[in-house]
């Protein structure tokens, strides 16, 4: 149970990735593991060079997506969220933290308007069926399990469910 609704999870019998779903209050929110090999060739297909696109597949990658089911306004902030580990809390490595690395490493502009644009969004408003979809990177490494809190609002109603167990996935070429 998860902010006293249950939290969904499986695994996709294509990719053999595991995915997370929690929902209550006219919010969904889904998760789904992303491979590094999958995020490292999506950079690199964008001109990333290889040591940069490691660093980011090895930081524990998955797809997010908050979508609005009610009436109301829901808000997340991602700069409230947390994984939770073996060694404590920590915040989600988002886009701002990230424009701030690839500045200081000297990642051309057009690599970091591509990220940016690939990573969700630091804060959202959605209104009724709106919906969004991107990256969050955990910071952490291939095979981490964590409990990742969310912080949410329904309309200025905080909402604070924890997804339990959430898997990063390994660092392997295939699962299959």
């Amino acid at each position: 149970m998860a902010g006293g609704v249950s939290v969904r999870s499986g695994t996709d019998p294509e990719t053999g990735l595991r995915w997370w779903r929690w929902q209550a209050d006219g919010v969904s929110v889904y998760l789904a593991q992303r491979l590094p090999d999958q995020t490292r060739a999506f950079f690199l297909a964008r001109g990333f060079d290889r040591a940069s696109a490691d660093r980011v597949a090895a930081a524990c990658v998955l797809q997010l997506e908050i979508r609005s089911l009610g009436a109301g306004v829901v808000e997340a902030d991602l700069r409230r969220w947390r994984s939770l580990g073996r060694d404590g809390s920590r915040p989600l490595l988002l886009r701002e933290e990230w424009e701030r690395r690839w500045r200081a490493a000297g990642l051309p502009r057009a690599q970091r308007i591509a990220f940016r644009w690939a990573l969700f969004p630091s804060r959202v408003r959605y209104g009724p069926g709106d919906y969004n979809w991107g990256m969050i990177v955990l910071g952490r490494p291939p095979g981490s399990r964590v409990d990742l809190v969310l912080r949410l609002a329904v309309d200025g109603r905080p909402v604070a469910p924890v997804i339990p167990d959430v898997e990063c996935a390994p660092d392997v070429e295939r699962l299959r």
